[in-house]
């Protein structure tokens, strides 16, 4: 099982067992990115006038996403200190307790400050789970449990988007209530952990010399991209993380700026994840058959076309565009990080996962960045989808390319 040794487990906890949390954490996260840009929008309309408000969302997401981006090139870190195990419970928890205080917080600084401390935690959350799974993956395989763990997250994602509108219903429009229901299903996912009895053998902490420390991080990250395939491996994680940042923050924004209500905003995200829970039911045999390269390249293609039409028609028709190019995603999802398990051996993954996981947050950085400079020069939000047409168009030039 890797490089971590585990002292107890009940019998029954395999790959699958993990997957299974992804009812628990694509429940929540989908909850939370329902209302999440609309909370934030929210904060900046106190401040400045609606226009310069929605560019402030893409640079607040931007320096999020950069703190996100640090703690998970720190994570490998942070696993010398502490065992999975014991890492899993604390975050578990902090995400429980953070997201619980964000809906009732009244102070928008309040609210940021515990934005970032559960975006520190959810980072970890998604860095745990995926090595918790290959390191009990044994002769399943990465493809089948990637696929399985994209499944439960989307069945719990399916009814999210209606769930977290209609609690803002229930609370006169306030974005923030459904951040309580989220905070509480990560305890539940926490107390479904524990029924796993497993037990590891706590680190000894020795003292951090933070200068040995960065110098560390530094060899590790120069390793991880001489490595044969994970330059690669990283830009291709980094193109879907890109476009799935930019989707999740400017689509709530523009079907509400195109005057629908947000009860159709919940049924739009959640007819979404209907082709992702269809998909992801076999993709991950077909990916093990054809490989992993067809269905990317078909879904960044794909989504790269449905980008250029959502820039230029409204109404009806851009809600169906929302809907279908969620396709486009699922096609990708379970093969999307492939390049890296599949790459790299077993026994090094959990050193240099934290490098690769940088290709998650740090497109969140520089694609909101590039929305906002859209939204100035263009005048309009649905600029934005220029970004994911260029990015889905360049993703599959370096997942083509020889070198």
């Amino acid at each position: 099982m890797g490089r971590d040794k585990y002292l107890s487990m009940k019998k029954n906890v395999t790959g699958f067992s993990f997957t299974n949390l992804g009812l628990f954490t694509g429940f929540a996260s989908s909850i939370v990115n329902a209302v999440y840009s609309l909370t934030i929008l929210g904060i900046f309309k106190l401040f400045f006038n609606e226009e310069i408000a929605s560019a402030a969302v893409g640079v607040y997401a931007a320096v999020y996403a950069l703190f996100a981006c640090f703690v998970g090139f720190f994570s490998s870190e942070i696993l010398r200190w502490f065992t999975k195990t014991r890492l899993l419970y604390i975050t578990m928890a902090t995400l429980g307790a953070c997201y619980c205080m964000m809906s009732f917080s009244v102070k928008p600084e309040t609210f940021i400050v515990l934005d970032y401390v559960s975006q520190a935690a959810l980072t970890l959350v998604s860095v745990l789970l995926p090595l918790f799974i290959s390191d009990f993956s044994k002769n399943i395989g990465m493809e089948k449990l990637n696929a399985r763990l994209h499944l439960w997250e989307n069945v719990g994602a399916l009814v999210a988007p209606v769930f977290a509108m209609t609690v803002v219903g229930w609370f006169n429009g306030n974005y923030r209530m459904p951040f309580l229901a989220a905070g509480m299903i990560y305890f539940s996912g926490l107390l479904f952990f524990k029924h796993f009895g497993i037990v590891q053998q706590d680190r000894v902490l020795k003292k951090v010399n933070m200068h040995k420390t960065f110098r560390a991080l530094r060899i590790n990250a120069i390793s991880f991209f001489r490595k044969a395939g994970m330059l690669r491996a990283y830009v291709v994680n980094f193109g879907f993380y890109a476009l799935r940042s930019m989707r999740l923050l400017y689509v709530p924004i523009v079907v509400i700026e195109n005057g629908f209500s947000n009860e159709t905003l919940g049924v739009v995200l959640s007819l979404g994840i209907l082709p992702y829970i269809g998909i992801e039911t076999f993709i991950g045999k077909l990916i093990k058959k054809y490989g992993v390269k067809l269905w990317l390249t078909v879904g960044f293609v794909s989504f790269a076309i449905f980008s250029v039409c959502a820039m230029f028609i409204t109404g009806r028709a851009l809600l169906a565009v929302f809907v279908l190019w969620q396709i486009s995603g699922a096609l990708m999802e379970s093969a999307h990080d492939l390049l890296f398990f599949n790459g790299m051996k077993k026994n090094e993954q959990s050193r240099y996962y934290g490098v690769f996981r940088t290709s998650v947050n740090f497109p969140s950085v520089i694609a909101p960045i590039l929305g906002t400079l859209c939204i100035t020069l263009f005048g309009s939000t649905a600029a934005v989808w220029l970004i994911t047409a260029v990015a889905g168009t360049l993703s599959t030039i370096v997942l083509w390319s020889r070198k």
